[in-house]
Order: structure tokens, then sequence, then C-alpha cells
């Protein structure tokens, strides 16, 4: 594989990481009932994370035990995430958090 295009995959991992770590301090500091878009967001992300470290992977352009333990905690955090985004959804009422008289 061209030395471009290591690079380019290579910058779009750590675009996506730099970008899933803005998104979940975002998250942290969104009203509760934005919340769930804001995470839904970032498991977007992270579902890009997921497919660029595949094809780094299935390229050669990563070890195998780099691609292992990178892809742990990857879905470790898509665990995280989406537990963080189901409790949410859970305690808001499907409205918006908004009552009715």
């Amino acid at each position: 594989m061209a030395r471009e295009e290591r690079f380019g995959i290579g910058g779009r991992i750590d675009g996506y990481l730099l970008d899933l770590l803005e998104t979940l301090r975002k998250a942290s500091y969104t009203e509760t009932t934005r919340k769930p878009i804001v995470l839904g967001h970032a498991i977007s992300i992270l579902d890009s994370l997921r497919f660029f470290l595949q094809i780094a992977w299935e390229s050669k352009l990563i070890h195998p035990q780099q691609y292992a333990e990178l892809a742990q905690h990857v879905e470790e955090i898509g665990r995280m995430t989406g537990g963080w985004r189901k409790g949410i959804l859970s305690k808001t009422p499907p409205d918006g958090g908004e009552r009715k008289e």
C-alpha cells in the first residue's frame, strides 16, 4: 500500500478518535433531553472507527495484536456509550421531557 494511503487511513482513525472524544465531552455537558441525540452521533463515529480499524488490519497496516487490543477498547467504549444512551432514554419521557397538563 502506498505511503499516502497508509497515512490517509491512519489520519482518518486519528480524526475519528478525536471526534469521538469531543462528542462524548459534548454529551456530558448537554441537557438531558438532547443527550440521546449527541450519544447517537458518538455511536455513529464509533461505527466508522471500527470500519477504518478493520481496513487497517486487513491491509496489514497494524499488527493483529494491536488490532485486537484497539478493537477491545473500542467495543468497551461502545458498550458504555450505548448503556449511557439507553439509561437516559429509559428515564426520559418520549415527548422530550415536557409535561402536558
